[in-house]
């Protein structure tokens, strides 16, 4: 006896059919045995289809043929239902995710603005090309970006009557430098890809090619960030660590961003490269224990007791222009000129990343790349979030 039964998922061949209750199978209703053995085709008198309602008999071969195509095509309709409710379950957050904005893309701009990774790679070659530091500054003002309510270039953004931007915070003012270089980026691209282009996406890539043009590592840039609508003072005073943080301080305000205590260490080495105001390094020099004699005389030369917290000195005194390792190896001989530095050697739980790094430019190199894919995606706005600012320094 043939009968399809189902089981929840589909319907399928089985031998187990009870007949109807009202009615008894006789013995030509069954399948000779000896028959089917010998390869006889016996002439089904009575065969019971089971379904969800219950079993029912069909007399006749079309009758039963009928059946089994439409049994096909309603299992076929069955898996068709089930894939797609598959596909919109596991489709449903993502999609949920593009219309709040989606993920960053390697591709972002390809059609609609191919040319912009080479616009801001010359303009950032011109401006290092002037004047080195220049580097170390477009890749300072990405962390503060970033670091302060994620990378939307609102660091860019002038004061208004309605909000104080971050660019007078205590962390920047007097300090980050090369919003200008930023501008004139900005005034290529738009030249070419009018209002196609964020200003946060411009600092991301700029501060990759500063990188690079100093002889440090590249990286795939991942793109589509928005502009923020405004700025906060307050949280630019409240989100970046300072050159007095304490190793628990910065592993816990990175890892408030989603960074890992390795991409901190590997981040820090950033300071491989430009100069600080003996504002921020005047108590290190003349307080702290744990430095080099003959290092804090030196600094101590040109950042006394009091006054001159302009007066500027190699955060790296070994290579201050180029992107390399000396910045750890610098730390080992307790030559870190902020205490911030000297906190990832001081017997902690960085010391022996430290001591890799010193000795390893080419691991250095590799975690300080994908640490900045990570920092570049803090809390990007994206979407119909936020807008692509037309002048990077105001909203539209």
């Amino acid at each position: 006896m043939l009968c399809f039964c189902s089981d929840h998922h589909h319907y399928s061949p089985t031998l187990i059919c009870p007949p109807p209750p009202s009615r008894q199978l006789t013995p030509r209703a069954l399948v000779n045995q000896s028959s089917a053995s010998s390869g006889e085709h016996p002439t089904p008198r009575t065969l019971y289809i089971h379904l969800a309602s219950g079993c029912f008999s069909v007399s006749h071969r079309t009758k039963l043929l009928a059946l089994c195509r439409s049994a096909r095509k309603l299992r076929e309709m069955a898996t068709a239902v089930r894939c797609l409710l598959t596909v919109a379950v596991v489709l449903s957050p993502l999609l949920a995710g593009g219309a709040a904005g989606g993920p960053l893309s390697t591709s972002f701009y390809s059609k609609r603005c191919p040319s912009v990774q080479g616009i801001v790679r010359a303009g950032m070659a011109s401006a290092v090309a002037a004047e080195r530091r220049m580097g170390a500054s477009i890749l300072r003002m990405f962390f503060h970006d970033c670091f302060v309510n994620g990378c939307d270039a609102s660091i860019l953004l002038d004061d208004t009557p309605t909000f104080t931007g971050e660019k007078n915070a205590g962390p920047n003012a007097n300090s980050v430098r090369g919003y200008e270089v930023i501008d004139a980026i900005k005034a290529q691209v738009e030249a070419a890809c009018n209002a196609t282009v964020s200003c946060a996406d411009i600092l991301a890539l700029a501060a990759r090619d500063a990188v690079n043009l100093l002889g440090g590592p590249t990286w795939t840039v991942y793109l589509g960030r928005r502009d923020a609508l405004t700025a906060s003072q307050s949280d630019a005073n409240a989100n970046l660590p300072g050159p007095g943080s304490s190793l628990a301080t910065l592993v816990s305000m990175f890892g408030s961003k989603g960074l890992s205590p390795r991409d901190m260490t590997a981040l820090s080495g950033a300071h491989t490269v430009g100069q600080a105001r003996c504002a921020t390094f005047r108590d290190r020099v003349h307080n702290d224990a744990n430095i080099n004699a003959t290092f804090a005389s030196l600094r101590q030369q040109t950042c006394p007791q009091a006054g001159g917290d302009a007066a500027l000195a190699p955060i790296d005194a070994q290579t201050p222009e180029a992107f390399d390792n000396a910045y750890y190896q610098n730390l080992m001989s307790r030559q870190g000129l902020f205490h911030s530095d000297q906190e990832l050697f001081n017997g902690g739980s960085q010391d022996a990343l430290v001591r890799k790094y010193s000795g390893n430019a080419g691991m250095f190199a590799a975690d300080f790349a994908k640490a900045m894919v990570r920092m570049g995606a803090i809390s990007p706005l994206t979407g119909a979030q936020g807008e692509v600012r037309l002048n990077c320094r105001k909203v539209n």
